[in-house]
């Protein structure tokens, strides 16, 4: 039985070429869209997922005002957490970035990804370790973990404990060999144990934030406990030491120095990387709401797929109508007819998914490329969804078309009046205006997405990119070292002086920040009796705001003709001095930091994180003026004569090879490049909206040609007859196409409400944001009508061309 319905499926498919390759066509794109999500979906969630520890290890993040969330903690909490914290198992202080270093083994070096962090860094992540153990890798400051990679990169073999390396001028002995089970959220090619000289130099200091912290807890579910001792402890050794040393209460306190009190949050490390409100590990957050688009749309396309598959099913089965009339006249039960249909459904599907399969190997580079990522065709649980997929296509897919054709009426099939009933028109009519309502949410959407992406792709920055140099620049010295200040600001002087000589370099200047990555620092200053303002700390040199054409709006630069200027003036931007609520402030005198600081000047506003953010107030200082602005100078920034542009960077790099960093590549990047990478998620958005558009339109543009297609051939002796009694190819024409505007119609209004509220609540993700006007929605109606009049004309046009003849000589 199952070999006859395989021979029958396979006539038809022979019968039906075009209609049954487009049928696949259109299945298989929907499942290859929804594989892609899925590979993509796979990789985010698998972030942790191998840590034993996941859900009892937590990341300690501070809530340091009304907007700031850091991922650093102060030193002195350690003291506590070994002796009032019963709740905590282990705790580990850590530097949640990545140092690009040299590691040296006799003379063989290379630049690694180096994490400094305390010896229970491996009871926090317990890599698996193929030499040593997790509890003696980092047992002290002379100790070092690397990676099985590593290993191999600088020795060429595994066994190497014992073996002594050099790092950052310190001899090290390997203590452990490390392999990485799983997707991290720290993922180190080395890891040494020099923090906690660091921390014993900060153990008495209740105010610099400068280190990870991870925290294990013996229970999960005495988080909050844990938080209220830390936030109890903060308040204490700082809103109430520090008001009392002013002679204020604490609440007079923080209205004149904050607006919040300190606030701990504890993150679950399996929450790390789509989930945390802040960038807390070296390996970055996901974006949650990008990877929830993508799954979205392409379950959506997958839902138009098979709704497409299940209209043209219906359509064909008219044609089959006699062939269920007559087996069922023989005997066949409706059971046994819906089985007939569904092992049609089940093959289709089979090549469907062959065929996306395909699709996928041949498109995963691109799809790669496009997401920054190495995905791969592989897994147990990849195979459970494809699976899931699979099974849920045929019963979606299968059961619609075969319950209608089990339903077919057999004396009405045997007598021929079939095929001008109306059973299951209503379904397809349905399913018609489902597929345009999808189409229209795709087309508005698109164009909305553009002219946002658009939008903040040509605002005003507020600064001048183009041809600007940065420069990544590495400083030697150490802050505990005997005049590190003086020594960190002549070699940048020197360095300065010497590239000014080079041929195509008209400015140099450097700034403690980086164009589209932000500021991290911030520091509060007070005007009078004010609110306390929390501003970017922005450290420059002289001619830095001059050369990136940032506009001053009173006042004056910093000059190096004011030797104040090095010591205590600054300027604010608009934001800062909007929210100083003082309408001439230059001059005027505010509590920085506990320092008198004079406002010499404001300048206009300038983004430095995307420009989805809104901009923050910023103060900004000549990086004399405070030492840890001095200790920050890691960009150099160079306007360069577009003309000699080639020559000019390879005299620098050859300068920068001989005297600045001979052991590191010379790196560099434009600023305008460099600041478009800060919003590049959100033209991966428009993107991929971009595309999937395409993708749905054709889909669409298949289904309606198929079904125009049917319904036309249906109607061939009426326009046959209508033709012999004269009527006009445009009355035709309207005749046939008439209904599809309708459903156009009803499709595209259905749609209108939910597309304005989903791209409304994606507008949200912006500060600065179009607002959505009519012009989408018009736009998205004429080009969905014009699709559909262009392929639904274009087969009646076909069908009005026929000889009258062959549908009337039987007549």
């Amino acid at each position: 039985m199952i070999l006859n319905w395989i021979k029958i499926f396979l006539y038809h498919l022979k019968q039906n070429k075009l209609f049954s390759f487009l049928n696949i066509l259109g299945l298989s794109i929907g499942i290859a869209g929804l594989i892609f999500a899925i590979l993509y979906w796979n990789d985010e969630q698998s972030y942790n997922a191998w840590n034993p520890n996941k859900e009892k290890v937590f990341q300690s993040i501070s809530k340091v005002s009304q907007t700031d969330y850091w991922a650093s903690n102060i030193s002195p909490l350690e003291e506590y957490f070994k002796k009032d914290f019963k709740e905590i198992e282990s705790h580990c202080y850590f530097e949640n970035w990545y140092f690009e270093e040299i590691i040296q083994y006799k003379k063989k070096k290379g630049i690694f990804k180096i994490t400094d962090a305390q010896k229970t860094f491996f009871d926090m992540f317990p890599f698996k370790f193929i030499k040593g153990n997790g509890k003696t890798a980092l047992k002290d400051n002379s100790s070092i973990a690397v990676s099985l990679e590593t290993a191999m990169k600088l020795f060429g073999r595994e066994d190497v404990l014992g073996e002594i390396v050099t790092y950052s001028g310190r001899k090290l002995i390997v203590r452990g060999v490390y392999t990485i089970l799983g997707k991290s959220s720290m993922q180190p090619d080395a890891v040494t144990n020099l923090i906690d000289n660091r921390l014993s130099v900060e153990k008495d200091n209740w105010g610099n934030f400068s280190f990870g912290l991870l925290i294990k807890l013996k229970n999960a579910n005495d988080k909050e406990k844990v938080i209220a001792r830390i936030e109890q402890l903060m308040h204490q050794n700082r809103e109430v030491k520090w008001a009392k040393a002013e002679g204020l209460s604490v609440e007079e306190y923080l209205k004149k120095n904050g607006a919040v009190s300190y606030k701990s949050i504890l993150e679950p490390l399996k929450d790390a990387r789509l989930h945390s409100i802040t960038e807390g590990f070296a390996e970055g957050r996901g974006n949650y709401q990008f990877l929830m688009i993508m799954v979205a749309l392409s379950i959506l396309i997958l839902i138009l797929s098979i709704v497409n598959y299940i209209n043209l099913t219906t359509a064909n089965a008219i044609k089959r109508a006699k062939e269920v009339g007559v087996r069922k006249i023989i005997g066949a039960s409706k059971s046994n007819i819906v089985k007939q249909f569904l092992l049609e459904t089940f093959l289709i599907t089979t090549f469907s998914i062959l065929l996306s399969l395909v699709i996928v190997e041949l498109s995963l580079p691109y799809y790669n490329d496009f997401l920054d990522k190495n995905l791969i065709i592989s897994g147990n649980q990849f195979y459970m969804y494809l699976l899931l997929v699979f099974v849920v296509t045929i019963l979606v897919a299968g059961i619609f078309p075969a319950v209608y054709v089990s339903n077919f009426e057999t004396l009405k099939v045997l007598k021929g009046n079939f095929g001008r009933s109306k059973s299951g028109v209503l379904l397809r009519n349905g399913m018609l205006i489902i597929q345009f309502s999808i189409a229209t949410f795709f087309i508005i959407g698109s164009y909305i997405v553009y002219e946002q992406i658009n939008f903040i792709s040509t605002k005003d920055l507020g600064f001048k990119g183009e041809q600007i140099l940065s420069i990544d620049y590495k400083n030697n010295y150490d802050w505990k070292e005997e005049g590190y200040k003086s020594k960190i600001y002549n070699r940048y002087s020197l360095i300065k002086q010497e590239i000014s000589k080079i041929k195509g370099v008209e400015q140099i200047a450097t700034g403690a920040f980086s164009f589209g990555s932000g500021n991290g620092s911030t520091t509060g200053f007070s005007y009078h009796n004010s609110e306390n303002i929390q501003s970017r700390n922005m450290g420059i040199d002289f001619g830095m705001l001059e050369m990136m054409q940032i506009k001053i709006k009173e006042g004056r630069f910093l000059s190096e003709k004011f030797a104040q200027d090095t010591i205590n003036t600054m300027l604010i931007n608009e934001t800062a001095a909007r929210l100083l609520k003082e309408k001439n402030p230059i001059g005027k005198k505010v509590n920085w930091n506990g320092k008198e600081i004079i406002i010499v000047g404001v300048v206009k506003d300038f983004n430095i994180g995307n420009p989805a953010e809104a901009i923050p107030p910023m103060s900004l200082f000549h990086f004399k003026t405070n030492s840890w602005l001095t200790f920050a100078l890691n960009n150099i920034y160079i306007d360069a004569d577009a003309k000699t542009m080639d020559q000019t960077l390879a005299d620098l790099e050859n300068f920068w090879l001989k005297k600045v960093d001979p052991d590191y590549p010379f790196a560099f990047d434009f600023v305008d490049k460099e600041y478009k990478r800060s919003y590049i998620s959100y033209v991966k958005q428009k993107n991929l909206f971009s595309i999937l558009n395409i993708v749905v339109i054709l889909i669409a543009l298949f289904g309606l040609f198929c079904l125009a297609s049917f319904s036309i051939e249906r109607r061939m002796k009426e326009i046959a007859i209508r033709k012999t009694l004269g009527a006009e190819t445009n009355v035709l024409l309207k005749e046939l196409s008439k209904q599809y505007i309708v459903y156009c119609v009803i499709g595209f209004l259905i749609a209108v409400f939910p597309t304005y509220y989903l791209l409304n609540k994606w507008l949200e993700n912006f500060a600065y944001r179009i607002d959505i006007s009519i012009f989408p929605f018009i736009i998205g109606f004429i080009a969905l009508l014009s699709l559909t009049l262009l392929v639904v004309l274009l087969r009646a046009f076909q069908a009005t061309r026929v000889d009258v003849l062959q549908y009337l000589k039987y007549e």
